[in-house]
């Protein structure tokens, strides 16, 4: 067992030595089992060992448990949709000598905060987001991680995951050894893969925490102007060419290289990566959502999330109505203009085979390179619609899903346990119970939804919780037992359901 921090009391964080390790614990069953046929195990720390505590979350599982037929898959929503607040919340307090709310929150089973996962994590809880000035609110929670974003941004913008903030009094983690420019702290930062959706992040959750609560002060009050100015800095410098117009190199702000023997986890050229364009419009991603090496820079699903939510956020700017901040929404605005364009321009391709047409291509160059695909990983091409980039009836979407959910796509797999999308973060034979989730929350079919919660429900090897991946010939064979975000999308899901359609939680999966 390790020491269990507490975080909810503020300065004074309570150390539990009973509670246990929950990478342990999630790979064990524990009773009560459900009593369906998969009979999941119990997998919710006691009440004194879970790291944040709202009521209305639990009255939410309470209320939707309430209205699900199927015992089995009662279990795994009460199991996976706490799991953020249950396990994952390191720490709560406030910076040194201020009042700035911070919130340390891990992904799971790796202890550090990854900017896309602790804003998608914290999404599994909007529909209950409401303002208040709160300590113990999830409003708190919220601010508390839009301040630790805001700061480890601005500290260093092109890496991807930290460590713990000096006021927790946490110990740093083993991170990344990898050779990165520009240089960073490991007392800061756990890893520095620069992906567009990290920072695509920090202004989902930012849009998303306005939407709800309408708390514009709260972001002219510390310092998430200068976070999204050094958002905009950095953006506009990766969407630099390889070669400048004389034919000289323009080596660019970022080089990553790391001795591996996955060629997905460093990059070619001297760290560089592939050469790409001038002129597109798009913001390069040197990394994926899965932390893989991108092929083509210009990784089309993290520009449709940038674009998207710097539309989103640049009203939060707009509000707070100051010189700099107006001129700071403009900046937003057109940079989202100019992305869509470049998306509208170089990514729509098409495609000449047997059921082609126009798709969406994962990521282009600029020189003509294309890859056709998709990762599980968000964001991706089928979460577009999720992502709010476009809507599910969109006919180059409509097209695009086709293909990411057929063997035209090289990452699709399908055993008698599971059928999904993959990744090339695992083996060929693995695939992401998420893009399941994914293609339930962007259908509108009844039975394609139910197909795959029932294929979900089934592949948990009695569990009870979301894996990283699952071999699709053998539920046992997984990756990631303490996954928080994928729990945490699951139980969004049915908490949408349980709203839109009922109808579907009252289905037997046995």
């Amino acid at each position: 067992m390790r020491p269990y921090i507490l975080p909810f009391l503020g300065f004074l964080p309570v150390v539990l030595t009973q509670c246990p390790d929950y990478t342990t614990y999630s790979n064990q069953s524990h009773e009560p089992l459900s009593s369906g046929r998969y009979k999941l195990s119990y997998q919710r720390p006691s009440p004194t060992c879970r790291t944040f505590n709202i009521s209305d979350v639990e009255t939410t599982i309470a209320n939707v448990t309430s209205q699900i037929t199927d015992p089995d898959l009662a279990r795994l929503f009460e199991n996976t949709w706490p799991n953020t607040l249950d396990t994952t919340v390191r720490w709560k307090g406030t910076a040194n000598n201020s009042d700035e709310e911070l919130a340390f929150v891990i992904t799971g089973d790796i202890d550090a905060m990854w900017l896309r996962d602790s804003a998608n994590q914290m999404q599994s809880y909007l529909a209950l987001l409401k303002p208040s000035s709160d300590p113990n609110s999830l409003a708190s929670l919220y601010r508390g991680v839009i301040n630790l974003q805001a700061r480890n941004i601005q500290t260093a913008p092109f890496c991807n995951s930290f460590q713990p903030p000096p006021e927790s009094s946490l110990a740093p983690a083993s991170g990344s050894t990898a050779k990165v420019t520009p240089s960073y702290s490991p007392n800061q930062v756990f890893e520095c893969k620069y992906e567009l959706d990290s920072l695509a992040a920090f202004l989902q959750i930012s849009s998303e925490y306005y939407s709800a609560t309408g708390d514009a002060a709260f972001f002219g009050k510390y310092s998430w102007l200068q976070a999204v100015q050094t958002v905009l800095n950095t953006a506009n410098a990766m969407m630099e060419s390889t070669y400048n117009a004389n034919g000289t190199i323009n080596e660019g702000p970022y080089n990553y290289i790391q001795s591996s023997t996955s060629g997905t986890e460093t990059l070619t050229n001297s760290g560089y990566g592939n050469p790409v364009q001038n002129g597109t419009g798009l913001v390069r991603s040197v990394f994926r959502p899965s932390d893989d090496a991108s092929i083509y820079q210009f990784l089309i699903p993290s520009n449709m999330q940038f674009s998207h939510f710097l539309s989103t956020a640049s009203t939060i700017a707009a509000t707070l109505n100051t010189t700099d901040a107006t001129a700071l929404s403009k900046q937003m605005s057109d940079l989202s203009a100019t992305i869509r364009a470049g998306i509208s321009a170089y990514a729509i391709v098409h495609q000449n085979i047997p059921g082609g047409g126009q798709v969406y291509a994962y990521e282009v160059d600029g020189y003509g390179g294309t890859n056709i695909m998709d990762d599980a990983n968000l964001p991706s091409l089928l979460a577009a619609p999720f992502i709010g980039y476009t809507n599910a009836s969109d006919p180059i979407y409509v097209a695009t899903r086709a293909l990411i959910l057929s063997q035209r796509n090289p990452y699709w797999a399908a055993g008698p346990v599971i059928e999904a999308v993959g990744s090339p973060h695992v083996p060929f034979e693995q695939v992401w119970p998420m893009s399941a989730i994914v293609r339930s929350l962007t259908s509108d079919d009844d039975d394609e939804i139910a197909a795959q919660i029932k294929m979900i429900l089934s592949s948990t090897n009695g569990l009870g919780l979301i894996h990283e991946s699952i071999f699709t010939y053998d539920a046992a064979r997984f990756s990631r037992p303490w996954f928080a975000w994928a729990n945490g999308l699951f139980g969004q899901l049915i908490v949408e359901l349980a709203s839109s359609r009922p109808e579907v939680l009252k289905r037997s999966y046995q």
